[in-house]
C-alpha cells in the first residue's frame, strides 16, 4: 500500500514503511538498468527465504547509499538509536569499548534495511547463537580476486573471470584432497568466493592460519597463476587468493546481497557446473533475476554439516612435506 510517498509492506506480523519508494538508487545509464528503492525492497522481500538462513545470528556491517550510487557511501557497524526496538542486535567488544551490530533474523528487518538504502549486507563468519559464540567461525571463505581490467559498458566487469573460474577448480581439487567440501558463489563484483562449512570448534586465529596455509600451498602449486601477494603491484597477471576475511570482526558479502555497482548485480551461490559455464561471470545475476537462481537451491544443503579442521590440517602438513 502506498500513500504520500510512503509504501507500507507487510512482513509477517509487522508492517514496514518504505519511504520514497520511487527514489532511484541505481541510475540507468551506459546500458545499465535503473532500479529504485522500491525495487530493492521488493527484491529483498522476495529473496528473504533464501537469504535469511545465511544471516541469522550474525552481526552485520551495512553498506549504505542514502542518495543512490551517485551519492555518498558509508559503512555502518553501530546500529543507530532510531532503528526500531524489534530489530535484533548484538553488542560486540572492540578496543576501547563496544559496537552494537544489527542482526537480521527476519524479513521485516531486511525491509527496514532496504528503506535505509542499505544495498549490501556484509556478514560475520561466526554467530551469536552457537557454542563458542563470535570467536569461533562456522564458515571459512576464500576470496578469488582476478587481475583487474577496465570495466565494460553497462557496468560489466572487465576482470579476467576465466582466471577466477580456473582458480576455483584448482582450489576445489585441493580442498577435496583435504576432505573439505566447498561451494562457490559470485561476489556480484569481481570474482568468486569459495565457502566451507566448519563445526565451530576452532577460533578465528586457527581458521585464518589454516586458510593462509591453504592459499600459500595452492600458490606454490600454481605460481604462474595464483598469488598471495597483498600488494597489487606484486601480483602481475596472477589471481590473488585473499584470506583476510577469516579473522575476528571481519566480514564477507552475504549470499544474495545486492552490490553497489551499475545494474544492481547480486552475489549469487552457484553449482560447480555453473562455475564452468562460460556465460557466467561475477555480475551475471542482478536484482531482476537473482531470485530465480535462488529458487534452484544451488547449494542444496551442502553447508549443513560443518567440518573439523583437525584432519585437513594433518593432510595439508603431509602434502607440504
Amino acid at each position: 500500500m502506498s500513500h504520500g510517498g510512503v509504501r507500507a509492506v507487510r512482513a509477517g506480523r509487522r508492517t514496514v514503511e518504505i519511504q520514497r519508494p520511487e527514489k532511484v538508487l541505481f541510475p540507468g545509464r551506459g546500458g545499465a538498468k535503473e532500479y529504485t528503492k522500491g525495487d530493492l525492497a521488493d527484491y529483498y522481500r522476495s529473496v528473504a527465504p533464501y537469504l535469511l538462513p545465511h544471516l541469522r545470528g550474525r552481526p552485520l556491517m551495512l553498506e549504505r547509499y542514502p542518495d543512490g550510487l551517485d551519492g555518498r557511501r558509508f559503512m555502518q557497524k553501530n546500529i543507530p538509536g532510531h532503528y526500531p526496538e524489534w530489530i535484533a542486535r548484538t553488542e560486540v567488544a572492540k578496543e576501547g569499548g563496544t559496537v552494537t551490530h544489527v542482526v537480521c533474523d527476519d524479513t521485516a528487518t531486511l525491509l527496514h534495511l532496504a528503506d535505509q538504502a542499505c544495498l549490501t549486507l556484509h556478514r560475520w563468519l561466526s554467530r551469536t547463537d552457537r557454542a563458542g559464540g563470535l570467536h569461533h567461525p562456522d564458515r571459512l571463505v576464500l576470496d578469488l580476486d582476478p587481475p583487474s581490467g577496465p570495466e565494460r559498458p553497462g557496468g560489466a566487469p572487465g576482470d579476467d573471470f576465466t582466471a577466477a573460474r580456473e582458480a576455483a577448480g584448482r582450489l576445489r581439487e585441493l580442498l577435496d584432497e583435504l576432505g573439505l567440501p566447498a561451494v562457490p558463489m559470485t561476489t556480484g563484483s569481481r570474482g568468486l568466493h569459495l565457502v566451507v562449512a566448519l563445526d565451530g570448534r576452532h577460533d578465528f586465529d586457527e581458521v585464518r592460519a589454516f586458510a593462509h596455509d591453504v592459499a600459500e600451498f595452492a600458490a606454490a602449486r600454481h605460481p604462474d597463476r595464483l598469488t598471495t601477494a597483498a600488494r597489487k603491484r606484486d601480483r602481475g597477471d596472477r589471481l590473488y587468493l585473499d584470506v583476510q576475511r577469516n579473522a575476528y570482526a571481519q566480514t564477507a558479502v552475504a549470499p544474495y546481497s545486492v552490490r553497489a555497482r551499475p545494474g544492481a548485480p547480486v552475489a549469487v551461490p552457484l553449482t560447480w557446473e555453473q562455475v564452468d559455464d562460460p556465460g557466467v561471470d561475477a555480475r551475471r545475476w542482478t536484482l531482476a533475476d537473482a531470485v530465480d537462481q535462488a529458487r534452484t537451491d544451488p547449494w542444496a544443503g551442502a553447508l549443513g554439516r560443518g567440518r573439523s579442521l583437525r584432519r585437513p590440517q594433518s593432510r595439508l602438513a603431509a602434502l607440504r612435506g
